[in-house]
């Protein structure tokens, strides 16, 4: 309990504990007064005096008092204080929407375990290290939905990422919704920067809003697109439902690359393909550190002085000093 208490202790003039130099010196000059007094004093006298009893056992007990005083006094010059940091963020942030696919194709197991997982792990990363920005979650398949609206309530926004799941829409593949949802969460923010993350595995093939009317909407209102396909190349594992259950089956990898590169380049964003989980992985990573916030972090440092419990006992010990002085061990004639 001692050792936490310390633990957490600073102190402001440490150099005070240079005093501390001097109790072996009073230890010396205590022993050799004591040692002339003894021998100044025969046998009998000692013995006249009582010195062999109880009263001889404590005699030194007010000089250890003593300098228990001065240690405490020490320990509270050198300004025992405790530091209280608090830090606040502040700054420019960036209205952020991650449009994530949810079709049946994203159940592929070419990441681990599948695209739609470690989609949701590295979105949950990102949104981990967006301090100040508002961020919201639309998901697509053949329809879209806003999954959760702009926001800057992190805990809410990796609470809907981590409920998202295969099969709350009607299945698909619709990129020009997908987009257009997303535009519209962000097209009357205040933001001076908008961006939107669209992660899909396949191909558009339905919708009501075409592909590139969604773009052209996107750079209507200023917002940058960054495109992510994902998948391996050639054919990937999928689990697929069949009168049998659920089998495995390889499933030809579909993406339209040409798409992709063209929303994410009239937009100014960029065009990322992953193929594993650590590419994946890398790709958020690089949008993070392409977007960067205006964050400005300012540190208080508060200190708490804790030097009353040592004046106490520096107290404490010079009464029990007095009272065994000039009370239990004081000599009468």
């Amino acid at each position: 309990m001692l050792f936490n208490y310390f633990n957490h202790i600073e102190f402001g003039q440490p150099w005070f504990f240079l005093l501390l130099l001097l109790i072996p010196v009073l230890v010396w000059w205590y022993s050799k007064k004591n040692n002339r007094l003894s021998a100044s004093v025969p046998m009998s006298s000692t013995a006249a005096y009582g010195l062999g009893s109880w009263k001889a056992t404590m005699r030194n007990l007010p000089f250890v008092c003593r300098l228990i005083s001065i240690a405490a006094i020490v320990v509270a010059l050198a300004k025992p204080q405790v530091r209280d940091e608090q830090q606040r963020a502040e700054g420019e942030g960036i209205d952020i929407v991650l449009c994530i696919d949810v079709s049946g194709s994203m159940t592929a197991q070419d990441f681990t375990p599948n695209r739609l997982e470690a989609a949701k792990n590295v979105a949950i990363n990102f949104v981990n290290n967006r301090l100040t920005d508002r961020i919201g979650v639309v998901i697509f398949s053949g329809e879209s939905f806003t999954q959760c609206p702009l926001t800057t309530d992190h805990a809410v926004l990796i609470s809907a990422i981590e409920n998202i799941r295969n099969g709350l829409l009607e299945d698909g593949t619709a990129i020009g919704s997908g987009l257009g949802t997303s535009i519209d969460r962000l097209r009357s923010g205040t933001s001076k920067s908008k961006v939107i993350v669209l992660l899909t595995d396949g191909e558009n093939n339905g919708g009501l809003i075409d592909p590139i009317t969604a773009k052209e909407m996107a750079k209507t209102f200023g917002i940058k697109v960054y495109t992510i396909g994902v998948g391996t190349n050639g054919m990937a594992p999928q689990p697929v439902n069949t009168p049998l259950g659920v089998v495995m089956q390889s499933q030809k990898v579909s993406i339209d690359e040409g798409l992709l590169k063209q929303i994410a380049t009239e937009t100014g964003g960029r065009y990322f393909r992953a193929t594993d989980n650590a590419s994946l992985s890398n790709i958020y990573q690089t949008i993070d550190t392409l977007e960067k916030s205006k964050v400005e972090i300012t540190t208080t440092i508060h200190y708490k002085d804790k030097y009353f419990p040592f004046i106490m006992l520096a107290i404490l010990f010079l009464l029990i000093e007095f009272v065994l002085k000039y009370l239990v061990l004081r000599k009468f004639p």
